[in-house]
């Protein structure tokens, strides 16, 4: 993951703001062809065949950094995100927003289902066949073939040959 400055500019205020607007319409947006598109006109990496579900969030500061492979399932009240704060420095007396960003790119692999209300967080990939379960928070990589959850997401089965 690497830091990334609180400030923005002018022209990166800009291109914010087209995203929110996007990501605002592709929340709502139905059949999932036309939520895709909008995703990818953020910068969102979409392959085929890939369903996102109304009322998912895509990060909103770094969607670029999100990736989805052919045939993936993202289901309802997915969040999916590139940034958080990072705390390396967070002391007593300090404003936890006084903070830099870490960003990490999400890779999320062909083939792979996303439950209803998981959360991913910055820097994971998740691999190719893989179930995320209804719920979970993904904070580290998730093998192929197998089902993942809880809080925090861990593998609880693995799919043989």
């Amino acid at each position: 993951m690497s830091i990334v400055n609180y400030r923005r500019s002018f022209k990166e205020i800009i291109v914010g703001i087209k995203n929110r607007i996007l990501h605002n319409i592709a929340y709502f947006t139905f059949p999932y062809q036309i939520t895709n598109q909008l995703h990818r006109w953020r910068g969102v990496k979409i392959k085929n065949q890939s369903h996102i579900s109304r009322l998912v969030s895509l990060d909103d500061r770094n969607p670029e950094l999100i990736e989805i492979g052919r045939g993936v399932a993202i289901c309802t009240g997915v969040m999916i995100l590139c940034h958080q704060r990072d705390l390396s420095y967070y002391k007593k007396g300090m404003f936890v927003m006084h903070c830099p960003f870490k960003t990490g790119k999400v890779i999320i692999k062909d083939g792979a289902h996303i439950g209803i209300g998981a959360i991913i967080m910055p820097g994971v990939t998740i691999g190719k066949g893989a179930v995320i379960g209804a719920g979970s928070v993904v904070t580290k990589d998730i093998p192929d073939y197998c089902v993942a959850v809880g809080v925090p997401a861990k593998v609880i089965r693995e799919f043989g040959n």
